[in-house]
């Protein structure tokens, strides 16, 4: 089955060919990838004009963002750099202690079912990229034992550890554990754990695995059933991985989680224990610093005065970068990620909320020429924005060795094709015009900015971000169409009401709505079925994938993880003084007690 099905269906292409949009969707159809042909979207010339609009009154829109949630706080509440220092030094002598013992653990450790368990919750614990080479020659271990006969929670586990691993593990190993009349065992209603295990192994299924997706809805219902009777730790921890399974969840938020379970576990290693707690805030005091650095960035482009209609948001943009990689040496790419997060993000606003159309095609043009010279063509308004743009970009390439600077290229590529998107979608919105959901996914799939950002995410990366690599991730690949998919629904499936309190671009439901004739409850569900399609595809992408290391493909995957989280139940962007608030002080704000 093919995930991306409005792009199977070859039509005529009717799009001027020298946009950079147009040109963008001829990748995604080029050699790669012989099935998929884009729809060409109608673009009206975008003609520039000497006028450069005045003083006359303009009617403008507002959305009613609610004000930054965190303000100057990550600088007020900054600790002397000496005290922290201090007390940072004496927690990464020990924990030096404490990764040797665990090393020492991975050498000791024989039996495969042992070597499971350790490999699992070194992981879960957000300690893995600590022991990269350790769990890399365990689970080749686990991979080569003999392993016939063993309960359901020893196969799924290591099904599940495989599988994540991207080793091609076939489903058939669940058959055993199902009837003559093809249906999971009764007997198995009763063993939660085994029940918990299947669970979270199923949500790495690919096309095709059918006996998954019965596995997912065998056990979801048995775990809903039993949940009422189970008893801390394990009450928890269904709880959580019922709201989201463990391979779509944000790595550090189910570090934080699982280290309250595994400290209620009675058979927990304490010396593991300790390190992960010590780790945890060793990283965060590392997060708190570059948050302050960045806050103070921020303020120097004065949002709440120049640009008061945009939602100020850099917090949420950083907690969306900590999401995409929070080891410590990716910190050069977790600062330039969160800079580029929260300069889209008023873009965002620009094209959606405040400006004409006529603005918006005066900004689209001066980004497709990214030149400072042609600031003067823009409005007052956009005037620090557009410069304040140019020179971060300056500022990313001077922060990059010299065989490193070619990736900026791409990245201005990439948000000269958003703001084409952005601008069609202004002519959408002003047009009232409702396009199919074919038409509207071949622009509001790069107007997510998925592809741009998740192609920015290999900035500072060093030697595993190749020019191939850059050339790979810009071609829309599907594992990048697939993150797309998973953030544009996932986003209209929960704004869908707050956007029909103003005027805006038709969403992806509302096409669906139209164009099938059903009502907004089907949208969703049907929407959100595709959702689902979209991870089996990442997931089908991971166990393919041979050119590129699995540090790439994590960047592509943890921003679908952070699109699940963020907008599983409302917009937690746009709204971020609730479940979002709750997840950045727990990883930013609350240090876990030692």
């Amino acid at each position: 089955p093919i995930l991306i099905f409005f792009l199977i269906k070859r039509v005529t292409y009717e799009t001027k060919p020298d946009s950079r949009l147009y040109k963008l969707l001829h990748k995604a159809a080029g050699s790669r990838h012989p099935l998929i042909t884009c729809i060409q979207i109608r673009m009206e010339n975008m003609i520039s004009q000497p006028h450069v609009p005045g003083d006359e009154v303009v009617i403008r829109k507002s959305a009613s963002y609610h004000p930054t949630v965190w303000g100057d706080y990550f600088i007020l509440q900054a600790q002397s750099s000496s005290s922290t220092q201090k007390c940072d030094a004496r927690m990464q002598e020990r924990a030096a202690e404490l990764m040797e013992q665990v090393r020492s653990m991975f050498k000791d450790t024989t039996d495969i079912l042992q070597t499971m368990d350790l490999v699992d919750s070194i992981q879960l614990l957000g300690l893995s990229y600590h022991f990269e080479k350790e769990i890399s020659e365990a689970l080749n271990r686990v991979h080569d034992a003999d392993f016939n006969d063993h309960g359901l929670y020893d196969t799924a586990l290591r099904f599940r550890l495989l599988r994540q691993q991207g080793y091609h593990v076939t489903p058939v190993v669940f058959n055993k554990f199902k009837d003559e009349g093809g249906s999971f065992m009764s007997t198995l209603r009763s063993d939660v754990k085994g029940l918990l295990s299947l669970y979270n192994a199923a949500y790495l299924g690919t096309h095709g695995d059918i006996i998954l997706d019965e596995a997912i809805s065998f056990t979801r219902n048995n775990l809903v059933s039993a949940l009422a009777d189970l008893k801390p730790p394990l009450t928890t921890q269904v709880s959580l991985d019922l709201e989201t399974p463990l391979c779509r969840r944000i790595r550090r938020l189910l570090a934080r989680d699982y280290i309250s379970i595994y400290q209620e576990d009675a058979t927990r290693d304490d010396a593991i224990l300790e390190l992960a707690k010590l780790d945890f805030n060793l990283l965060q005091s590392l997060h708190r610093e570059e948050l302050k650095n960045i806050t103070k960035w921020w303020n120097e482009l004065a949002p709440s005065k120049n640009l008061s209609f945009a939602r100020d948001r850099l917090v949420e943009c950083y907690f969306w970068s900590l999401g995409v990689y929070f080891e410590p040496y990716y910190s050069h790419s977790r600062v330039t990620t969160t800079k580029l997060i929260a300069l889209v993000s008023i873009l965002d606003d620009i094209f959606d909320v405040y400006s004409t159309l006529e603005e918006s095609q005066r900004l689209t043009e001066a980004i497709q020429r990214w030149d400072a010279k042609v600031v003067h063509q823009l409005p007052e308004y956009m005037k620090d924005y557009y410069l304040k743009l140019m020179h971060t970009f300056e500022e990313f390439e001077d922060l990059l060795a010299s065989n490193e600077k070619y990736c900026i290229t791409y990245i201005k590529e990439a948000m000269k094709d958003l703001s084409e998107a952005y601008f069609e979608e202004s002519k959408w919105r002003d047009q009232h015009y409702i396009p199919t959901l074919e038409e509207h996914l071949h622009v509001s799939l790069i107007s997510s900015t998925y592809p741009m950002l998740e192609c920015a995410s290999l900035v500072g990366m060093g030697e595993i971000a190749t020019k191939e690599a850059f050339q790979w991730i810009t071609s829309f690949p599907k594992i990048v169409q697939a993150s797309a998919i998973i953030g544009r629904f996932m986003n209209d499936i929960t704004s869908y009401q707050l956007e029909q309190t103003r005027e805006h671009v038709a969403s992806t439901v509302q096409c669906y709505m139209k164009e099938y004739g059903t009502d907004v409850h089907v949208a969703r569900t049907k929407l959100q079925g595709l959702v689902d399609d979209a991870w089996k595809e990442i997931n089908e992408e991971c166990l393919n994938s041979t050119a590129f290391s699995i540090a790439v493909l994590e960047r592509i995957i943890n921003y679908s993880r952070m699109a699940e989280n963020t907008y599983k139940y409302i917009d937690g962007y746009t709204d971020s003084s609730t479940k979002t608030k709750e997840y950045i002080s727990l990883l930013l704000v609350h240090p876990i007690p030692l």
